[in-house]
């Protein structure tokens, strides 16, 4: 058996662009022999996989295994470069299969599943080059987890578009799992960022609420209004004449609704009123009725991000929070985990050029 060196590896992996543990091996195969080592790896379909695997891959599947107890599920996302790869049965059936082995394991990520055995025909890695050959398209393993939990529910939504695993603690009934379904339809539509508010960082709170102080003071004419006409008493200094007198007309017509104001002012006029109360910061952002104004915003936005507070999507009254649901199936359920997949989030989109396309076919 010839004797494989780092430079040779280097020289087959430049040469055929295949992963470096495939270069070796085809080496250790072929004697050290490179012209049959690049034989080898195109006979494999290596080295045409690895051309594929700069090209955007941004379609594709993502797949749920649950447990029969549910007590755990995986979810794996795999992407691929058409949408038409990820309607084809055997891409399906791989990605459904990966969902399975993330199962099975004690934990899971992207590159322990992609160690890890597919049946009798290799690795995960190994098998997904394979097919990447076979197909002819680029193809990702994206991303894999397992979670799990005294209950733990699924949902998958648009035929493998969006999956979600959502997985609690306490009590365990058939009620608390038709729950959690329903839980799981909310994550799904609602694209939470947090379970609940403890989750989120200080540092990040505190950022949430500058740039709220920030765009508040940048849309003055929202801002409260003896802030406002405070602001309005100074315009004299700043606005141009027809501005100013413009105020003055709106302000006397008693049946003129002051919300529409700034379709009659001067985009100068105003650009110049937000540079005023940006300079007044300091000011304005210990005023009482400001910082009230501030932190409703900050809890709207908060109500948006965090799935305990949002309105639950099935709520009859169009009020209920997701948290309040909750309680009135079981005071005991707390949930633990929540993960959500969409395909290709995230990811950079491959543009198509049709015009492009067929000028390139005609050359």
């Amino acid at each position: 058996m010839a004797n494989v060196t780092a430079s040779m590896v280097k020289e087959l992996r430049e040469a055929t662009g295949a992963g470096m543990m495939d270069c070796k091996k085809a080496l250790v195969e072929c004697d050290g022999v490179m012209d049959k080592a690049v034989e080898y790896l195109k006979e494999k379909g290596l080295s045409k996989a690895a051309k594929k695997a700069s090209r955007i891959a941004a379609e594709g599947l993502v797949r749920v295994a649950a447990a029969a107890d549910s007590k755990s599920a995986a979810l794996v996302e795999v992407n691929s470069e058409t949408d038409f790869v990820a309607k084809n049965e055997e891409f399906k059936d791989f990605v459904a299969t990966l969902a399975q082995i993330s199962l099975n394991a004690d934990s899971v990520c992207r590159e322990s599943l992609l160690e890890m055995a597919y049946g009798e025909e290799g690795t995960v890695q190994e098998v997904l080059t394979a097919k990447i050959a076979k197909i002819g398209e680029n193809m990702n393993l994206r991303r894999a987890v397992k979670v799990s939990g005294d209950v733990v529910a699924t949902y998958v939504h648009g035929g493998g578009r969006i999956g979600v695993a959502v997985a609690a603690n306490g009590e365990e009934s058939d009620a608390v799992k038709e729950a959690l379904v329903n839980v799981a339809m909310q994550v799904a539509a609602m694209n939470p960022q947090y379970v609940s508010r403890d989750q989120i960082a200080a540092e990040e709170l505190e950022s949430i609420r500058n740039i709220t102080i920030e765009s508040s003071l940048n849309d003055p004419f929202n801002l409260p209004k003896p802030i406002l006409n405070e602001l309005l008493g100074r315009v004299s200094e700043i606005w141009s004449a027809e501005d100013v007198a413009t105020l003055e007309e709106k302000r006397a017509d008693k049946n003129f609704n002051f919300n529409y104001i700034t379709n009659f002012l001067s985009e100068a006029a105003v650009s110049q009123l937000a540079a005023l109360a940006v300079s007044e910061k300091a000011s304005i952002a210990e005023n009482k009725m400001f910082k009230g104004a501030v932190e409703g915003r900050v809890s709207k936005q908060l109500k948006e991000i965090c799935l305990m507070d949002q309105t639950y999507v099935k709520a009859a009254d169009g009020k209920q929070t997701v948290s309040q649901y909750l309680d009135t199936v079981s005071k005991n359920i707390k949930i633990a985990h929540v993960i959500r997949y969409e395909v290709g989030e995230g990811l950079e989109k491959k543009q198509e050029n049709f015009a492009e396309e067929v000028a390139k076919q005609m050359k």
